[in-house]
Formats: structure tokens, C-alpha cells, sequence
């Protein structure tokens, strides 16, 4: 990849001013569950409890449905760049349409099987009573946060990350006031914190529908079958990637658990350090999402695997530097979360490979980006399958020859090796560089 040679590249101030708008927004959903956190925090041991069960859940649902967010994005992007703007408006319609139908049935879902997802979680006595108490009102605000999601997809899509950037930051605050109020003003314990939650996300979603309905012209916020099909189109195969990652990742903390308590409490030290530098990887990614999309929708195929080349050298160097960095502090940082010994003996024989880890994470989400945005749905659904089995099967392997946490993140290792040589030659082949809308 000639990319690697540049100091500096014409793409680079395009990708930077929207990959920072884009980092703000990530960075809204962790700090929304810090907030919750820290304010139910001090209500006891069972409600915190109860909020880790109910965000485990949460989480899970909002990963897996995240494809529409990120189908509509790429389709929004493709069809403004072949100069088909109504098309791209209509979109965003269908893209709002979509996430209200989904939100409102997993809402629906989730206020009636609250007691057995909390079962399944693992949750017992009081922290499973509130977990449940928890999740059915969250589960009001649900299709607001799913609205939000389509929204946010065809404001990305016309490379407006801004409007997204500041409904979520007011959106905050709001969560911020309404829970100290609900939970210490009122007195509503954990119920304030889900009634904050809901209440917040509504006010979101009607923000973020305002915004939409604006830009439409007459006639264009109709539900038209056709191109909804065509945001799903994409989203299924979306679908079908995220829940294996999940699965991954679940699959993981299943067999670090079987390792003992030690184990699982360094395997999330690490863990959520990795989800936390992957907000800034994802920032590029989604930038690829929008360029890459909105260049094949252009005809310009050289542009857009130029643009691509570019992202993955810049995410591989923010990898690089973040793996320096966990290496130099690496007797430091996991003392900032565990002071127990044996946690911080399980956490150094994993800290290498995690922190080994961050060049190719920053490969495959660069890569992961510009697949999206060329709408290769099919093969990221496949290879992100072929992923899943090979982690699935050194996890098996781990458990079985007692391996312990080494095992444990080697198979993610694996995860992330399989995708990155996947898509790397699909990348280099250049059959994902598909131009023009039809």
C-alpha cells in the first residue's frame, strides 16, 4: 500500500473533520452508562448490581440493531454522491421508519421477558428484582433510541455530524439533571435512574426527528417499500456480523469465568480499556463509511480506494501508539482499577497480547469502515462467520487444555488475525469497488 509512505495525504483533512464529530458522538453512550453508574452507585451494592445486569442486556440489543445506523449511512452516502439527493432524503425517511418499527417491538419485547433476561444474566434476589424494574421503564425510551440510530445514519450519510454531536451531548446533560433530581430529589432509588434514562432519550428522539423532517420536501417522508428493502438489504448482512462479534466476545467472558474470579476480573480490566480505544478506531471507520460510500456513488473508484489506503495506515497508526502506550504503563494501568494480586497477576500475562493487539484492531476497523460503505455486506457477514468459528475454536481449545487467560486472548487474537487477512484481500482484489447508485 503506497499510503504508508506518506507523511500526508489530500484525504487527510476530510477524514480528520469527520472522524472527530464522529469520536464526540461515540464517546455520548459511555459516558450516558458513567453517569448512571456513578449516580446509582450510591444507592447500594444490589441496585449496582442491577444496573450492570440491565446494561448487560441493553447493550447487547443495541450492538446487534446497530446496523441501522451504519446500513443507512453507507446507502444515504452512496446515492448523494451519484448526485441522487431526493433519493438519499427518502432514505433517511425509510432509515427513521425502520428504527421506530424495531424500537417499538423490542421495547415491546423487553417489557414482557424482563424477568427471564435477568434470569439469564444470572441476576438473583434484589439486584434481579431491580434489574427487572429497570429495564421495564428503560424500555419506554426504546424507540426514541432506536429512532435516534436511523437518524444518526442519514445525518452521517450527508456528512453531518455535527447536529447528531450536539442533540447527544444536550441529551446527557438532560440524563444528568433529570437522575440527580428523579433518584435524590424525589427519592426514586433506581426507578429515577430508568425514568431519567427514558425521559432523555425521548427528548432525543423528537430532536432528532425535528432535524429530519426539516430537510425532507413534501411528499418525501412517505413509507416507500422498495428502499426500505434497500436499507435492509445491507442491515441484514450487518445484522448477521455484529451478532457473531457479540458472540465472540460473550463466548470469550464465558471461558475467562471458568478460569476463576481472577481471571474474569483481569479479562474486563482489559477488556473495557479495549472497547474504550476502539471509540477512536471506529471514529475513522466511520469516516470511511461516508467517504467511501459517497465516492462510488460518484463513479470514482480510485478516489475511494485511495481514501480507503489512507484510513487504514492512519488507524494502524493510531494502533501503533496505543499499544506503545499500554506497553510503558503497563504495571500502572491496571492498578488504577484492582489493587487485588491476584487480578494483577492474571492481568500481566494477558497485557502483551492486548496491547499487541491495537495495530490490527486499528487495520480491521479501517477496513471494516470502508467495506460498509461500499455496501459488501454479504462478504462481512461471511468473514466475520469464518472469525467466530476460528476464536470459538482456540476458546475450545483454551478450555479444554486449561490454557487459562492467555488462552482466553489469544483466541481474540485469532478473531481479529482471520478478519484482517480476509478483508485485506478483499481490499487489494478491489471487487467491493462497485460505482454508481443502481
Amino acid at each position: 500500500m503506497k499510503g504508508v509512505l506518506r507523511l500526508r495525504s489530500p484525504y487527510d483533512r476530510e477524514i480528520v473533520s469527520l472522524a472527530l464529530p464522529a469520536l464526540g458522538a461515540l464517546a455520548a453512550e459511555p459516558l450516558y452508562l458513567l453517569v448512571d453508574t456513578a449516580i446509582v452507585g450510591h444507592l447500594g451494592r444490589p441496585q449496582l448490581a442491577a444496573l450492570g445486569i440491565a446494561f448487560t442486556v441493553l447493550g447487547g440489543l443495541f450492538a446487534i440493531f446497530n446496523f441501522l445506523q451504519y446500513g443507512t449511512t453507507a446507502q444515504v452516502a452512496r446515492a448523494g454522491g451519484a448526485g441522487e439527493s431526493e433519493t438519499a432524503r427518502r432514505l433517511g425517511a425509510q432509515a427513521v421508519w425502520l428504527s421506530l418499527g424495531f424500537g417499538i417491538a423490542v421495547s415491546a419485547l423487553v417489557a414482557l421477558l424482563a424477568d427471564p433476561l435477568v434470569s439469564l444474566i444470572g441476576g438473583e434476589g434484589d439486584a434481579a428484582e431491580h434489574a427487572v424494574t429497570y429495564l421495564r421503564i428503560a424500555a419506554i425510551g426504546f424507540p426514541a433510541a432506536f429512532l435516534a440510530l436511523g437518524a444518526q445514519g442519514y445525518l452521517r450519510g450527508v456528512a453531518d455530524l455535527r447536529t447528531p454531536l450536539l442533540i447527544l451531548i444536550a441529551g446527557n446533560v438532560a440524563n444528568v439533571v433529570l437522575e440527580v433530581l428523579f433518584v435524590y430529589g424525589f427519592g426514586w432509588g433506581i426507578e429515577g435512574s430508568a425514568w431519567g434514562t427514558a425521559i432523555a432519550q425521548l427528548g432525543m428522539g423528537v430532536a432528532f426527528v425535528v432535524v429530519i423532517v426539516r430537510q425532507l420536501l413534501p411528499g418525501e417522508a412517505r413509507i416507500r417499500p422498495a428502499l426500505a428493502r434497500r436499507v435492509l438489504s445491507l442491515g441484514k448482512w450487518l445484522f448477521i456480523r455484529t451478532t457473531a462479534l457479540m458472540g465472540s466476545f460473550v463466548l470469550a467472558g464465558a471461558v475467562a469465568t471458568r478460569f476463576g474470579d481472577a481471571s474474569i476480573a483481569a479479562h474486563q480490566v482489559a477488556f473495557q480499556l479495549w472497547l474504550f480505544l476502539a471509540l477512536v478506531l471506529d471514529s475513522v471507520a466511520i469516516a470511511g463509511q461516508i467517504i467511501v460510500g459517497r465516492e462510488l456513488g460518484a463513479g470514482r473508484r480510485d478516489d475511494a480506494y485511495g481514501a480507503g489506503e489512507r484510513m487504514i495506515w492512519l488507524s494502524v497508526g493510531l494502533g501503533a501508539a496505543f499499544a506503545a502506550v499500554m506497553l510503558l504503563l503497563s504495571s500502572v494501568l491496571p492498578r488504577a482499577f484492582t489493587g487485588d494480586a491476584d487480578v494483577l497477576d492474571e492481568a500481566a500475562l494477558l497485557w502483551p497480547l492486548f496491547a499487541l493487539m491495537q495495530p490490527l484492531n486499528g487495520a480491521v476497523f479501517a477496513l471494516d469502515g470502508i467495506l460498509i460503505g461500499a455496501a459488501d455486506g454479504r462478504f462481512l457477514a461471511g468473514s466475520m462467520l469464518a472469525a467466530f468459528l476460528s476464536c470459538a475454536a482456540v476458546l475450545l481449545g483454551s478450555l479444554m487444555g486449561d490454557w487459562g487467560i492467555r488462552g482466553v486472548w489469544a483466541a481474540l487474537i485469532v478473531l481479529i488475525l482471520v478478519r484482517l487477512t480476509l478483508m485485506t484481500a478483499r481490499f487489494r482484489r478491489g471487487r467491493w469497488l462497485v460505482t454508481g447508485w443502481a
